[in-house]
């Protein structure tokens, strides 16, 4: 299905100019530094090549057909930050587009939506609960780990079905028919459990691998 059939073109330039602005943020916050290093470099190729195999297990939901997978982009965010994760998404997105799972003019769109968003939800889930959470491994592991990657999910399933609507092939009633909560809580659930299973067993084995984990605070004199 033609891009254009799916959503209004003004929507689509829209998004690549998001995407533009996105990309020029990345660059003026200094975050791409952090690649220089060896050892933060292979932590964030090794994640991206493990999210670009979990991209790839898809699963139809609901009666819109819908393709839904689990994403992983809480997990990323709490791994590498906001930024390193939003560029491994949109390279991602690149691929699946290369292997013709999306269209190259529905890419920003789909970065915003599908990358960004639950970057972003996860991310500032991590700096609320940061500041005004006390410091324990548990409050880490559930709310960030947990909470972060289910709300992400929820806002993101959310927020593609409303975008739709403004597309003249899927029709508001196919959207947000009766299986819309349940899709979108099995979504929820799903991804809350995968992401916060791995966060868990990174900040007990591997807390190295957590940018936005510090031992000091979490786990020592607690």
């Amino acid at each position: 299905m033609a891009a254009a059939q799916v959503l209004p073109l003004p929507f689509l330039l829209a998004g690549w100019l998001a995407l533009g602005w996105l990309a020029a943020s990345w660059v003026r916050s200094g975050d791409w530094r952090q690649l220089t290093d060896p050892a933060r470099l292979n932590l964030w190729l090794g994640a991206t090549v493990v999210l670009l195999g979990l991209w790839q297990i898809r699963v139809g939901v609901g009666m819109s057909a819908l393709m839904f997978h689990l994403y992983g982009m809480a997990a990323l965010t709490l791994m590498v930050g906001f930024w390193r994760a939003t560029l491994s998404g949109v390279l991602l997105l690149g691929v699946d587009t290369l292997l013709g799972y999306g269209e190259l003019s529905m890419l920003g769109f789909q970065a915003l939506l599908t990358v960004a968003l639950p970057a972003w939800v996860s991310w500032n889930v991590y700096r609320i609960a940061d500041r005004r959470l006390p410091n324990h491994f548990f409050v880490y592991v559930l709310v960030c780990g947990f909470f972060g990657a289910a709300l992400a999910m929820a806002l993101t399933a959310l927020g593609l079905r409303m975008v739709l609507t403004l597309s003249p092939v899927y029709t508001l009633d196919g959207l947000f028919n009766p299986d819309t909560p349940y899709v979108i809580l099995l979504a929820s659930w799903a991804e809350a459990f995968t992401s916060g299973m791995a966060i868990t067993l990174m900040a007990a084995y591997r807390p190295d691998w957590l940018e936005t984990f510090d031992d000091a605070r979490y786990v020592q004199n607690k």
